[in-house]
């Protein structure tokens, strides 16, 4: 599987971000490989027709929609080409690091490294016409660098993300009130470092210093789910990856996660999708999934 990586010289910027329209980057979304980038996406179809599998879900694409993509999420396209007009943002977390001292951000966003909701937002059109006035602005500061474009970037990125963070948490009744603390971020941070080593709460809280009801207050807050629960869903997607994307059979996927048997992990996978992992290859190879 081929993974796209950002190259400053290839994106023409000298920063870790680059706005990119359909024409250079439609055959991109029109072939049906599977691939992945290590990079993050922000995908504004002005006119779609079709649907992106990610996350081993099906998402429709249609007109006036976004689509969320986080680094290294496996995606497949399957777009109409007659039908097909966007525009797509693309940053990496250092730009983003580099630009905020806030070093959670992304994970604050709802709408990346999510695990429940749909990676996606339908808007109305002027809606949609406004978000590409934004992108239409940093597109222009990118290509005529002055000594204030990187304050000028800096603020109409926050503004995009943010307005976003706002729409999204409206479309899918996600609490977006401001957290005491970070625990809930910094688990979704972890998962993404331990998941592979660490499939037990308690191993999150000894990481973070803190009792498991505080673990558990904070997710519940911040996600309206437990931690347990954001952990099986963090858990079962990377089974799901590697039984898809890897060489591994189902026992050397068991022993990558660490669990005792493969007829533990078989059993958790059952207990979460109410099929087998044979059953779940076998409908993605039909195209039911």
């Amino acid at each position: 599987m081929k993974t796209v990586i950002f190259k400053k010289s290839e994106c023409e910027t000298d920063f870790l971000l680059t706005v990119r329209d359909w024409q250079s980057l439609r055959y991109t979304h029109v072939i049906t490989d599977t691939y992945n980038t290590d990079y993050f996406e922000v995908l504004f179809f002005k006119r779609a027709k079709g649907y992106v599998e990610l996350n081993h879900s099906e998402i429709a694409v249609t007109d006036n929609t976004i689509v969320f993509i986080s680094p290294y999420q496996k995606r497949k396209w399957k777009l109409d080409p007659d039908h097909l007009d966007f525009t797509m943002l693309i940053f990496q977390e250092d730009f983003l690091n580099d630009f905020f001292s806030d070093k959670l951000f992304t994970y604050r966003m709802l709408y990346f490294y999510q695990l429940k909701c749909p990676l996606k937002l339908p808007v109305a059109q002027d809606e949609m016409e406004k978000y590409y006035s934004t992108l239409m602005e940093i597109k222009a500061e990118l290509q005529h660098i002055r000594m204030d474009s990187v304050h000028i970037i800096r603020s109409l990125l926050y503004y995009l993300l943010q307005k976003l963070n706002r729409n999204y948490s409206e479309m899918y009744d996600l609490p977006l009130e401001l957290p005491v603390n970070n625990y809930a971020y910094q688990f979704k941070q972890l998962m993404e470092v331990h998941i592979k080593e660490k499939q037990r709460i308690e191993d999150y809280c000894e990481l973070l210093r803190i009792s498991r009801i505080t673990l558990n207050k904070a997710v519940k807050a911040q996600f309206n789910l437990t931690a347990s629960q954001l952990l099986k869903y963090r858990l079962l997607l990377e089974i799901k990856n590697l039984l898809l994307f890897s060489e591994l059979n189902v026992s050397q996927i068991a022993g990558e996660l660490n669990f005792s048997e493969a007829a533990h992990m078989m059993r958790f996978f059952k207990q979460q999708t109410g099929i087998t992992t044979g059953a779940f290859l076998q409908d993605y190879q039909n195209g039911r999934i």
